[in-house]
């Protein structure tokens, strides 16, 4: 239990070293973590202005990790993703120059702007850690994360994610706008100067893989296990979806769980952790009925609709 106790104060110095630069998230930061931890990836979807980058930036320096940002354009090549082999003269020998994906943690910034060849150049890295180049495989190392962000109501020139390359990511996240006060504190703040400048680690690669490491210790109690078979299932049988979660979700909603409750300072899972990770780790693995998508019907709400239906462990009807 001490390694818990220790892991747990690691992801509270980092969360409240990243609420310096993102101010009012409290809840988006600890998902975001709590997404690492789980040796996941995750994708921001807001509209612009809202600190989307900033949060890959912030947490990426928190945790003393290597950053690379991608710029994702309809011109993107997989090759400027992956890296590439070049001819040495010299040595005779073609030598790989690597490409930004080369990093612990990767901002795929408005990803929806590539092409759907140029998304995929991303696929291999997130769920195999590794890229091939010219029929030779390299090997990336954890940490790993890629943060890729993207605005959810610009649809000229853009292309939209396929369903396995959103399956990729453990959670969907929205910042949403700040309130009153937490707006005049961003303005206050940056006055003269972005908090981001100052910004210093408190925290090292080594201790992200012993947060992930130690989560896989976190209880997780049989019931707790069939209501996410449960929730998952009942995606498959919603009047509104024509394709239901996978059992990747499941796996994600298990992997997540126990991520948050560490991050959470608790060494076993609840229905709470299950409620509240629902609808990042599950909304965006569905694909809704035409006849949903006619009625405005989204995939948060049939998410909602599900959790309101299925019985949580140990709740009085």
């Amino acid at each position: 239990m001490q390694e818990t106790v220790s892991s747990t104060m690691i992801a509270r110095r980092i969360i409240e070293n990243v609420s310096k630069v993102i101010v009012g998230k409290t809840t988006v930061i600890e998902q975001a973590l709590a997404t690492l931890i789980a040796r996941g990836h995750v994708l921001l979807e807001d509209v612009p202005g809202v600190g989307k980058t900033m949060l890959a930036k912030s947490l990426s320096t928190s945790i003393g990790c290597s950053f690379k940002r991608i710029q994702f354009t309809p011109d993107l090549l997989p090759s400027d993703v992956s890296g590439i082999s070049v001819y040495n003269q010299a040595t005779g020998e073609f030598q790989f120059r690597p490409g930004p994906i080369i990093a612990e943690v990767v901002l795929a910034d408005e990803i929806n702007r590539a092409t759907p060849k140029t998304q995929s150049a991303l696929l291999e890295a997130m769920e195999e850690l590794q890229v091939t180049v010219d029929g030779v495989t390299h090997h990336l190392h954890h940490p790993f994360i890629v943060i890729a962000t993207q605005n959810p109501i610009e649809y000229e020139g853009t292309f939209p994610l396929p369903e396995a390359q959103l399956d990729r990511f453990l959670m969907r996240i929205g910042l949403g706008y700040p309130d009153f006060a937490e707006e005049l504190s961003i303005i206050e703040q940056q006055e003269q100067t972005h908090p981001i400048e100052s910004l210093e680690p408190v925290a090292t690669p080594e201790d992200v893989v012993g947060l992930q490491e130690a989560s896989k210790s976190v209880y997780v109690d049989q019931t707790v296990r069939e209501y996410i078979v449960n929730l998952t299932e009942a995606t498959r049988e919603h009047r509104d979806v024509a394709l239901g979660a996978s059992p990747r979700a499941s796996l994600g909603l298990f992997r997540a769980a126990r991520a948050m409750a560490l991050v959470l300072d608790r060494d076993y899972v609840i229905p709470d952790d299950i409620n509240t990770l629902a609808s990042p780790v599950m909304a965006h693995r569905m694909i809704l009925s035409p006849s949903a998508r006619m009625r405005g019907v989204r995939s948060t709400d049939v998410v909602a609709d599900i959790l309101n239906t299925v019985p949580v462990p140990g709740a009085t009807r």
